[in-house]
């Protein structure tokens, strides 16, 4: 086939996919209320009560962004509880904080599981037991190295899931696969190397805006001005802008992390 001929087709797959896609998404269910201002951030029940639950967890969330955003990504955070503890604390970079407190990165005891602005909240990873607590003292100790903390950019980064990506590379513990719809999570800065943000594969990415990840959890992925096309194997899904992973859906199940871990 002549190249022009390519060219005018990859143009039309393109141009039917984005209609399609959000079409698709607006019939999922992953949108929630459309006026953020009074949308839920009620509690879905996919966070262990801290009262019934003295062990230590550590869970990681995405839900669609609020606004407009949420039909291009999602917003992804990360919960903490230690040991006995009556609260989680949940970690998240919030773009509209940065002229207001100078600073993006926000600590807080809300619900880990609450509606996103309305949208509900996938859980990515749930890591629980007597060694988890050791995990949450390198999470912190990653949040407090993170380098984006005054700057936001909603493309291509750094954003909310640059930072949570960032944590999960310190601590590849947690092996979560980051959805494709995570714009940011490519994000390296001047680095144009690194693990993937499970740390069980490597990524190459020019500032988040091209690259190529491989790994065990996220199978491959190819990222071409921040929108990700992939197929993993292990979860036999394949990965699309907009729409996200398309496959079999499996909750995370906890995992237990013995003491031993360090």
């Amino acid at each position: 086939m002549p190249k022009a001929k390519k060219r005018r087709l990859i143009f039309a797959i393109l141009f039917a996919y984005f209609p399609l896609a959000l079409t698709y998404l607006g019939f999922s269910g992953q949108l929630g209320a459309a006026d953020w201002r009074t949308a839920s951030r009620a509690p879905v029940g996919l966070a262990p009560n801290p009262t019934v639950t003295p062990e230590a967890v550590v869970q990681v969330y995405s839900a669609r962004a609020a606004s407009w955003r949420g039909w291009f990504g999602v917003h992804t955070w990360i919960a903490v509880k230690r040991t006995d503890a009556a609260q989680f604390t949940v970690h998240e970079i919030i773009g509209w904080r940065l002229k207001r407190a100078g600073s993006t990165l926000i600590s807080s005891h809300r619900a880990p599981d609450g509606r996103w602005y309305g949208n509900p909240p996938e859980l990515l990873g749930d890591i629980r037991g007597p060694g988890v607590d050791r995990i949450i003292d390198r999470i912190e100790q990653a949040i407090s190295a993170y380098p984006y903390a005054d700057r936001y950019h909603i493309w291509p980064g750094p954003n909310s899931n640059t930072f949570t990506a960032f944590v999960l590379r310190k601590v590849p513990e947690l092996r979560v696969d980051l959805p494709p719809t995570a714009i940011g999570k490519d994000y390296l800065g001047w680095r144009s190397v690194n693990t993937t943000p499970s740390g069980t594969g490597a990524q190459a990415s020019l500032f988040g805006l091209v690259g190529v990840a491989a790994g065990v959890e996220e199978g491959l992925e190819i990222n071409l001005l921040a929108l990700n096309f992939g197929v993993d194997p292990k979860s036999l899904s394949i990965k699309l802008p907009i729409v996200g992973r398309i496959g079999p859906k499996n909750q995370p199940a906890p995992k237990i992390v013995p003491a031993a871990v360090n």
